[in-house]
């Protein structure tokens, strides 16, 4: 029995045990960067050729400890690479994982290479040629720290690459994350029970084709040409040909005619390659692709009443801000076309941000994550039955409440929480003037949500705008439902708030800076009043109100600075900030901002309160570079106003920013504008966030974050961190 290692895409590690496990392994563990086990060579050979899910499979020929790149060489060294790499044979290296020393993965397989090829040249007199593409034999090292593991690739590639795809199309999918799906969609069992199969987004037709091989039962590694053990000294040649020609006779054995499995796309380009590559798989015979838009799909006439069937698909998760809207309405249509057309059918939807599922007004029954490259999905189950489409529909229209959860245990205690929080708040926001105020924030961790309420002007209607923070794997998913259902069950009684002015919002950790994305084009805006003046919200169209209430006395702090002062607002957002400054009679003001959108809301809050005037400037730019160029303009500023998304990798940007990282150089590219006796304002909300010590070498800092915390978020004192610099 030898030792193994197999990778998978993220999310799809079970069932890639599982797979392994029929394929007679033992000693089946998951681990986070894949499976281990172990097995005979022929169970190898069964995970290349048939593994759905696997993207390599690696045979492990040593672990050991490397201090340094001289101690992974010399153990390196000590493998017998004769008895793996022939005279003549061509080499490829990899190095992958985190190694204190051994920082530049390239470096690291130089070294690898340099051992393999040392050790053969000392030992048997020759050294292989390298071939970084289809080598006869691929080398890999991961290191987990000083722990360094040896293996050889036995796939070579990865065992995503069917060898049927010439033609992907525009973002495709890849093929094992496709199959991996599909199985978890239980299209398996499905398929044994003739149920018909659609994606009306086919695209590439990937979906299709794996569906078909699934249902023929096909191995996914029957049309390929290369696998990294053809090369290996060690290649049992005969036992490969014999579970090769298996596989052959599985699938001509394995007729599924009677199934319908049907792939359509309105670009007929796209077809044209799915037909292609349908070929190439060799189940052209066993999928059906057409031209047809999404208003198109349906399941087949003459089915009959109980027909069940599978609709699978990809739709567009509009990463770009510019493609949000189509994807948002793609999935609204293709929700209104399951629930007119698919009753009893199930479905399955990979969707790259979880507020575009709720656009299909359906609930899923299951929800898993699932990573396709390096965007976190869901991968949504749904059943097209009454109860999931009414249930659905609620959620999607903005507040999921379920009259019947309110009677319950956790409705009754999220009930009496809320209530006397909004008696204690209610009195402290009415001494205080305060018509905008966080009324809830995950007091009691179960129930997870931040509830903001908010007075618009002029009818002083009450409207809540519940955060829903999203839960981690580890928590289950259907308790997770049932306690948002019973949260958002009692709002209505306790707050006195019709269902048609509460807004439900999911949000997530993720490193896209996606509070700053648009939702929708209601362009429904309200009015409210903070301090005294008045700001333009939005309920509908953003994750974000327009409004942070957590940085009202932040706000107020930059009022009772700004008089006679020349202000700057850098990452200026809806200007709120800019309106306080005004308002407070500053000399002028710069508000800073790449979004259009954002400025023109900052316009329209300083025309509301009167301020639209010349000395008040809004600039549309990339902050770092108007700072580079107010440098070199010599502008000067008294107060700067510096509160920059935690992160952000906009499209219009020229780097990435992650504020964790950047804050100090921000502040550096802030200190040449400041006047003398000037100061610079900094804001995040950063979680773990640690200021950067050497500012203190450059600044006076402060720290100003109790202060700046108002009572209705003192139960999150670190919601925010607030600090004064001022230059040495």
């Amino acid at each position: 029995m030898m030792q193994f290692r197999a990778s998978s895409p993220r999310g799809l590690g079970e069932l890639l045990a599982r797979e392994l496990d029929a394929f007679g392994a033992t000693e089946v563990r998951e681990h986070s960067t894949g499976v281990s086990f172990r097995g005979s060579l022929e169970t190898a050979y069964r995970a290349c050729l048939w593994s759905r899910t696997a993207n390599r499979v690696f045979l492990e020929l040593a672990e050991f400890q490397a201090l340094d790149a001289n101690a992974f060489y010399a153990a390196a060294r000590q493998i017998d690479w004769g008895t793996h790499i022939a005279p003549g044979a061509t080499l490829a290296c990899d190095f992958t994982g985190r190694h204190p020393t051994l920082t530049h993965t390239h470096f690291a397989a130089l070294k690898l290479k340099d051992a393999i090829c040392d050790e053969l040249r000392a030992r048997a007199g020759y050294r292989p040629d390298i071939a970084t593409e289809r080598p006869s034999v691929r080398v890999h090292a991961h290191a987990h720290g000083t722990a360094v593991t040896v293996a050889l690739d036995l796939a070579g590639e990865s065992l995503h690459r069917r060898g049927y795809r010439d033609e992907a199309g525009e973002a495709p999918l890849k093929e094992n994350l496709a199959a991996g799906i599909l199985l978890r969609s239980g299209w398996s069992q499905l398929a044994l029970d003739g149920a018909e199969f659609l994606d009306p987004l086919c695209g590439s037709g990937t979906f299709v084709i794996e569906a078909a091989m699934i249902a023929g039962d096909m191995a996914p590694g029957l049309n390929r040409e290369y696998f990294g053990f053809l090369g290996w000294r060690q290649h049992d040649r005969d036992l490969w040909l014999r579970l090769y020609e298996e596989a052959k006779s599985r699938c001509r054995a394995h007729n599924p005619a009677r199934l319908v499995i049907r792939g359509t796309d309105k670009d007929a380009g796209a077809v044209r390659h799915a037909r292609a590559n349908a070929q190439h798989a060799g189940v052209a015979g066993l999928v059906q692709f057409a031209q047809a838009s999404l208003a198109d799909a349906a399941p087949l006439p003459g089915a009959g009443v109980g027909a069940v069937g599978l609709l699978c698909t990809n739709p567009p998760y509009g990463v770009r801000l510019e493609d949000r809207a189509a994807a948002r309405n793609i999935h609204r249509e293709l929700g209104a076309i399951l629930r007119e057309r698919f009753c009893g059918w199930q479905a399955a939807v990979l969707s790259g941000e979880p507020q575009l599922g709720l656009e299909l007004g359906i609930r899923a029954f299951r929800t898993h994550v699932i990573w396709n490259g390096a965007i976190e999905c869901r991968l949504l189950r749904l059943k097209i039955d009454a109860q999931s489409i009414n249930s659905g529909t609620r959620r999607a229209a903005g507040a999921e409440i379920d009259a019947s959860l309110r009677a319950s245990p956790g409705a009754q205690m999220f009930s009496n929480r809320l209530a006397k929080n909004l008696k204690r708040l209610r009195a402290w926001a009415n001494s205080a003037h305060v018509s905008c105020y966080r009324l809830y924030d995950a007091d009691m961790p179960e129930y997870s949500l931040a509830i903001d309420l908010y007075q618009t002007l002029p009818e002083g209607l009450i409207w809540l705008y519940v955060q829903e923070y999203a839960a981690p794997a580890t928590v289950d998913a259907q308790a997770a439902r049932r306690r948002r259902g019973e949260a958002l069950s009692v709002l209505t009684d306790v707050c006195g708030v019709p269902p048609e002015r509460i807004r439900v919002r999911l949000r997530r950790k993720t490193p896209r800076g996606e509070q700053y994305d648009k939702f929708d084009e209601q362009s429904a805006f309200h009015v409210v009043e903070e301090g005294g003046l008045k700001f333009r919200v939005n309920f509908d169209d953003y994750l974000d109100t327009g409004l942070f209430l957590d940085h009202r006395l932040t706000r107020g702090r930059l009022r009772a600075i700004a008089p006679g002062k020349r202000f700057l607002n850098l990452f200026a957002y809806t200007g709120s900030a800019t309106v306080y400054a005004a308002a407070a009679r500053a000399l002028s003001s710069t508000s800073v901002d790449l979004s259009h959108t954002y400025l023109e809301w900052a316009a329209r809050n300083l025309a509301l309160n009167g301020l639209e005037r010349p000395e008040h400037v809004l600039v549309r730019a990339d902050c770092r570079e108007w700072l580079a160029a107010a440098r070199q303009k010599r502008e000067r500023f008294d107060l700067i106003f510096l509160d920059p998304p935690t992160f952000s990798n906009s499209k219009r940007m020229r780097s990435v920013l992650d504020i964790r990282r950047d804050h100090a150089v921000l502040a550096d590219a802030c200190a040449p504008l400041l006047a003398p006796d000037g100061l610079l304002f900094f804001s995040t909300n950063a979680q773990k966030f640690k200021l950067d010590e050497t500012l203190r070498e450059r600044f006076i800092v402060q720290d100003v974050s109790a202060q700046m915390l108002p009572a209705d978020f003192e139960r999150n004192p670190r919601i925010h961190r607030c600090f004064e610099l001022r230059p040495l």
